[in-house]
């Protein structure tokens, strides 16, 4: 689990590709200090596995065929550079929101725009899920911990905004119109609002709460 606070914008230094798996290695630093083997790295906000360790902060992940297909990192090579948090443990403070690391779908960005410190990204996103998107709710972008600052489900569209903190320390001060990011829906949100929808999904559950609702506001 993470907090959707990204500890590091880290380089990638190596890929390696072969059938249905590519291994990946970054340059974390001191953000390697004490990684074991096994341990949980979110990078890009997917959730990774430790594969190998070595000198100055390397680390190595191995990437499956399904990661690579439904989130961003089948577009990294050398050179680019992926936000990094390691798993936090019980304890620490979560100054985000508590994110999975299991990215939900990919979004890109259709719309930028900077004025003196705001720069505000927008977002198209599959209909299917926008429904999890809510005006000052949060979401996982690139695995860092954002609030919506605007929803548009006509046109299926998403804005955030971003403080200048936010801007230096992450991917998402780098990117360009096009560029996808990898997106991980609120747990809370959508685990409400798909109750509500099999409530009222099921006529006889809709007719209790709707009973029960009417025997509220009478009282």
């Amino acid at each position: 689990m993470f907090t959707g606070i990204v500890q590091g914008l880290v380089a990638v230094v190596g890929v390696e590709s072969e059938v249905d798996l590519t291994r990946i290695e970054l340059a974390m630093g001191d953000l390697a200090d004490g990684i074991e083997l096994g341990a949980s790295v979110a990078v890009n906000g997917t959730c990774l596995t430790v594969t190998r360790t070595g000198d100055n902060g390397r680390v190595c992940f191995d990437v499956i065929k399904e990661t690579l297909k439904t989130t961003n990192l089948g577009e990294i090579c050398p050179g680019t550079q992926v936000n990094v948090e390691r798993s936090f443990r019980v304890g620490d403070e979560v100054g985000g929101h508590i994110v999975s690391g299991h990215v939900t779908a990919t979004a890109s960005l259709c719309e930028l725009h900077n004025e003196g410190h705001d720069r505000v990204l927008t977002f198209e996103l599959d209909p299917q899920w926008m429904k999890f998107v809510l005006h000052k709710g949060y979401v996982g972008v690139d695995g860092a911990s954002i609030t919506v600052s605007s929803v548009d489900r006509a046109a299926s569209t998403f804005s955030i905004s971003l403080i200048p903190e936010t801007i230096e320390r992450t991917t998402l001060g780098r990117i360009s119109l096009g560029d996808r990011v990898n997106i991980e829906v609120d747990s809370q949100t959508q685990t409400i609002v798909e109750t509500i929808e099999r409530v009222m999904q099921d006529p006889q559950m809709r007719e209790a709460m709707m009973q029960q609702a009417s025997s509220g506001s009478v009282a």
